[in-house]
This record gives C-alpha cells, sequence and structure tokens, in this order.
C-alpha cells in the first residue's frame, strides 16, 4: 500500500489492530489479502444497507414533521375561518 502524508484511518483499521498487531500490519503495510474476505463484504452489505435503512427513516422522519406542521397549519386555518 502507498503510504501518504493524508492517509485517512478508518475505525475498523484501529478496531483490527487492537485486535490484532499483526493481521492489520500484513493488509495495510504489506498489502496481504485477508482471508476472511467473504465474511467481510458481507459485512460492508449489511452495513450498507443499513445505511440506506437509516438514510430512509430520517427521510421520512423529517415528512413526518411537515406534515404534522401542514396540519397544524390547516387546523389554525379552519378555526380561524369560523370566528
Amino acid at each position: 500500500m502507498k503510504e501518504t502524508a493524508d492517509r485517512i484511518i478508518r475505525a475498523s483499521e484501529i478496531g483490527q489492530y487492537i485486535f490484532c498487531a499483526r493481521a492489520w500490519w500484513l493488509g495495510a503495510v504489506e498489502g496481504v489479502p485477508s482471508a476472511h474476505r467473504e465474511e467481510m463484504d458481507a459485512g460492508e452489505s449489511a452495513h450498507r444497507q443499513h445505511g440506506r435503512r437509516v438514510r430512509a427513516a430520517v427521510v421520512l422522519s423529517r415528512l413526518a414533521w411537515a406534515l404534522l406542521a401542514l396540519a397544524l397549519f390547516l387546523a389554525v386555518l379552519a378555526l380561524l375561518g369560523r370566528w
């Protein structure tokens, strides 16, 4: 792996280093691929799917708040119209 001054160290790398410094060194410095690539790919896929669900939940939450605000606005208009 090419070393650069602004290389980003990810949390997963720190976790890997804490778990096994040698495994981290083999992958990050020597470029030896992990023997657990299939499991890692499955984990990355699960994280992507979770991320999509979180984004959808945020969008739906914002939509719910907007609809609530609209309902309150319409309720106020309806009350003022009756006076």
